[in-house]
């Protein structure tokens, strides 16, 4: 039981069963109130882990909820690191600002402590709340409009020898997994699928179409085997001048550039259709330098997920560092103690360890900038150049922003 700054008296639990229904209308209602389609309604009731789920409640009345995912998260050097995947965060417009948020917010970082898992992750409805809770945006994403009356990609070697097929998305999906599962240790941020999980990119609700096609699916070929694929919808439209057609991408995955390029140069060239409409793709993504003329794509960058290392050593010591370390952090961190003071994190391609330490400390940060450096996308240089890390041994601070970095940028391919 606890006291909110009204003096009512609200009751924090474990999620039962028999309350999802009246869980999940209280976190429909905190985002807008728009009902989902019955099949999308019953794949998160299928998907949610009701153990790992929190609801608070006054008298009959959900509301706050809060649910974490059991996930695992590739980070630099290809491991996949337990991370509890916060989800479905929600407070009832009538208990604002009475503490059911931190609530939540502490009860599950115990909990996630206890579960022995060194990471949480999650993507923020809103940037600013998080920050407070020790998250960083650690991955970024690049969403584009595309003016393929335009613009052309030019291919590489190889990709006439990939035969791109149509294909109903269910009888592909185990061949778009398996794909999926081979790129997972390739690059950080990446989400390794869980059973049932992959039910999600065959949901497709009539209502959340926007007047687009349902989902259409291309696969892409080599010698019989399934080398890529990629998902998109397509909206049709006509001008004074013709036609004015939309494609919509919702995921593409190749193993190769041939493959890539295969498939991306179908949907720059699909009938009827003048623009293509990118979202949630990564910053490096290689169709940036395919095109024949960037200025036309209309790029634009937004944060993506966000990291909070909930057990510092263990989270440092499960990544590897593409330039050795040896650098000792003072961490701040309020909201999990445990966490607080100093780390000497000596680690290099082959593997790290990270252990308390009295030695003089090196950098200064808290444990919000160790999370948005985590994955390798932010460099904790920039990090000081905004004054979120102070050097305090001179040289550490390159040392360390070369070690964390990653080749590939950190990406999140889906939400949760």
């Amino acid at each position: 039981m606890a006291t909110d700054a009204s003096d009512q008296v609200t009751e924090l639990r474990v999620l039962r069963q028999d309350e999802w229904d009246r869980w999940y209308d209280t976190l429909l209602r905190a985002f807008g109130g728009v009902p989902e389609a019955a099949e999308e309604r019953e794949l998160w009731n299928a998907l949610t882990e009701h153990d790992r789920s929190l609801g608070v409640w006054d008298g009959d009345d959900c509301v706050g909820t809060a649910g974490a995912f059991t996930f695992r998260v590739t980070v630099p050097g290809g491991a996949r690191v337990p991370a509890a995947g916060v989800t479905m965060v929600g407070v009832a417009a009538t208990h604002r600002r009475r503490g059911v948020l931190t609530s939540m917010m502490r009860r599950q970082l115990d909990d996630v402590r206890s579960w022995g898992e060194p990471l949480a992750v999650l993507t923020a409805s809103e940037p600013a709340i998080y920050g407070r809770f020790g998250y960083g945006a650690a991955t970024f994403q690049l969403s584009a409009e595309i003016d393929t009356d335009r613009v052309r990609p030019a291919v590489p070697d190889g990709t006439d020898d990939v035969r791109v097929r149509y294909a109903a998305p269910a009888d592909v999906l185990d061949a778009c997994e398996a794909v999926y599962a081979r790129l997972v240790p390739a690059r950080p941020g990446m989400l390794e699928r869980r059973p049932g999980w992959e039910r999600v990119a065959l949901l497709d609700p009539e209502g959340g179409r926007d007047g687009a096609s349902p989902v259409q699916c291309v696969v892409a070929e080599r010698g019989g085997a399934t080398a890529g694929y990629a998902r998109f919808r397509v909206k049709p439209s006509w001008g004074p001048a013709g036609h004015e057609g939309t494609v919509i991408l919702e995921d593409i995955a190749a193993l190769d550039p041939a493959a890539d390029a295969a498939l991306w140069r179908f949907l720059f060239a699909l009938d009827l259709t003048s623009t293509l409409v990118v979202r949630r793709r990564p910053v490096d993504d290689a169709w940036q330098y395919l095109v024949s003329d960037i200025r036309r794509c209309r790029t634009y960058v937004r944060d993506g997920l966000y990291v909070r290392l909930v057990d510092v050593g263990a989270a440092l010591e499960a990544r590897t560092y593409q330039a050795p370390v040896d650098v000792v952090f003072e961490v701040e961190d309020a909201f999990c103690p445990w966490n607080a003071g100093r780390w000497r994190l000596t680690g290099d391609a082959k593997g790290a360890s990270c252990a308390r330490t009295t030695d003089p400390a090196d950098l200064a940060l808290s444990v919000r900038e160790l999370g948005a450096a985590y994955l390798g996308g932010v460099s904790l240089a920039a990090l000081a150049a905004a004054g979120r890390v102070r050097e305090l041994r001179r040289g550490a601070l390159a040392e360390a922003a070369v070690g964390f970095g990653s080749a590939v940028a950190p990406w999140l391919p889906y939400g949760f």
